[in-house]
């Protein structure tokens, strides 16, 4: 398991400490099927080294994983990934990825703890693998973002035809994304975050 800590012997990097003017930290969870990219944009994204938990897969998880459309895949997260990024010199987002598969999904309960928004990552090849997480998030009653990976071989669809198949709410904001791209996954946070405003929630 690579647990990837930004510290070393010398300790931390300079651009590992918080910055002095920070006055606010928001959680923020990055979910989604398996194979979305989720550890991807956590690794865009982030301005300290990400500290990631993927495994390679193994047989284990033949006939328990799915993964269609994403055969080509060689390791999965198995407990989370972990970034942080400056959106402001005030402002702090501490990003936590969520693992795809189902049979991870008990690790939700902690990662959510705390949790004031999540960004849901979605592949349009396969758009089944998104409907219990988005159900499940507004079992919670977490303020969410869709974000769409624009991966090179998905088909576009129009978003009004996205939101019926995914039943979102017209209030709900969907961004397309390159999740490789850091610019891009920090206009997706940048997204959630307006969206969050919007519904009068305090950072704290």
């Amino acid at each position: 398991m690579d647990f990837r800590s930004s510290d070393t012997i010398t300790g931390p990097r300079s651009e590992d400490v918080l910055p002095t003017t920070a006055t606010a930290a928001v959680k923020v969870v990055i979910v989604g099927g398996f194979g979305v990219g989720k550890t991807t944009m956590v690794g865009s994204v982030s301005e300290i080294r990400p500290l990631t938990t993927e495994e390679t897969m193994t047989q284990a998880g033949v006939g328990v994983d799915d993964n269609a459309g994403v055969e080509t895949k060689t390791a999965t997260t198995v407990a989370m990934d972990f970034g942080r990024i400056s959106l402001s010199e005030e402002l702090i987002l501490y990003l936590f990825g969520t693992p795809g598969q189902e049979r991870f999904w008990f690790l939700w309960n902690g990662l959510f703890e705390g949790a004031l928004g999540a960004v849901v990552l979605i592949d349009t090849r396969r758009l089944e693998v998104s409907f219990d997480v988005i159900g499940r998030l507004e079992e919670r009653g977490v303020p969410f973002v869709v974000a769409v990976n624009t991966f090179p071989d998905a088909p576009h669809h129009p978003v009004e035809a996205l939101r019926r198949a995914l039943d979102l709410p017209d209030e709900v904001p969907m961004i397309d994304c390159d999740a490789r791209l850091r610019a891009s996954s920090r206009d997706v946070l940048m997204t959630l975050m307006r969206y969050l405003h919007s519904l009068a929630v305090p950072l704290a």
